[in-house]
């Protein structure tokens, strides 16, 4: 198996996701994959769901919060702006408030809320989940390319889908439940029957919204799922932790890629330090315990770089040795 023979055999997976702990190499894979299938002229968006992004960095390009800004022909980048969402949000009740009660300001008690409320880690994930949402339901683009959030928040950001989904599922019947009590008590009195319920109308918009996001993240025929290892015994252990739990979500995993592998003409050289040498065959045998583990789901292995992965250049480079066996 090969990473570019998955692209191959699966060519209906538009959604393509990569995890792991963090500082494993996610955005820099994420941005190889999406700049490869720009190349090969598929329309795609690179996106990152962490709040600590650096798409910036490795593009070389101030992108931060600007919307999807396109980097080459068919390769658009974005980052989600969650500090944007959550000041829009505030202003939006706010509004609402000063609306409904007939004020000129909002109360002092209220205004403090409104503001404790917004710095609770929870609202950020909540904004980023909003957005992420936008962006898949919106289209446009052949393939999205999700730079996920170090595990731990990735798992939380997945189980988002299904408590926001049962949440607004209880109050869209309640709210049909007494839409169909009003309407009764319309008729009864002859009264003008109720205009359009938009409080209903809402809750089944982002009823739909939500179920298409969470339909995604567990759509085996349109999602592909790849982790991110390097050959440490930790990460080892804690990658087969998350993947476990990643199953309890139904997401299906596509694979794994292994990252920061040393070269093995390293040791043809005669300098080589003692401490590069060790590592070296310490790397071997993690390296066939993860081919013991995983087997075929290992889909490439990613020699170590010289330097960071920034700029284009290097960017192609690493595309090259992720999908090193042929085009899509």
């Amino acid at each position: 198996m090969s990473l570019a023979r998955i692209f191959r055999d699966h060519t209906q997976r538009r959604y393509i996701m990569f995890g792991g702990k963090g500082g494993l190499g996610k955005t820099t894979f994420s941005a190889a994959t999406a700049y490869w299938l720009a190349s090969q002229g598929k329309r795609v968006l690179v996106f990152s769901v962490d709040p600590q992004a650096s798409l910036s960095d490795i593009f070389e390009r101030d992108i931060y919060g600007k919307g999807a800004v396109e980097i080459i022909p068919n390769l658009y980048a974005q980052e989600i702006d969650a500090d944007s969402h959550i000041k829009a949000y505030q202003e939006e009740i706010r509004k609402k408030i000063l609306d409904m009660y007939g004020l000129d300001q909002i109360p002092e008690e209220i205004e403090s809320y409104i503001q404790a409320a917004a710095a609770e880690p929870a609202m950020e994930e909540s904004a980023i989940f909003d957005q992420v949402v936008d962006i898949v339901v919106a289209g446009g683009y052949d393939y999205y390319i999700y730079d996920l959030v170090p595990l731990g928040h990735a798992l939380y950001y997945l189980s988002m889908a299904s408590v926001y989904d049962q949440w607004i599922s209880k109050i869209t019947a309640l709210r049909e439940q007494m839409r169909e009590y009003e309407q009764m008590a319309a008729r009864f009195q002859r009264k003008k029957e109720l205009q359009e319920d938009q409080i209903l109308a809402e809750l089944q918009d982002i009823k739909y919204r939500i179920q298409t996001s969470s339909g995604i993240l567990t759509d085996r025929e349109k999602t592909a799922f790849f982790f991110v290892v390097v050959p440490e015994e930790m990460i080892l252990i804690d990658t087969q932790k998350a993947a476990g739990l990643f199953r309890k979500f139904d997401v299906p995993i596509s694979g794994y890629i292994v990252n920061r592998v040393l070269p093995d003409h390293l040791l043809q050289s005669p300098n080589l330090p003692e401490y590069l040498r060790n590592r070296y065959v310490m790397q071997q045998n993690y390296l066939d315990k993860i081919d013991s583990i995983f087997g075929d789901e290992v889909l490439a292995r990613v020699h170590e770089m010289e330097r960071d992965v920034t700029g284009l250049p290097m960017i192609e480079r690493l595309a090259k040795l992720m999908f090193a066996d042929g085009a899509a």
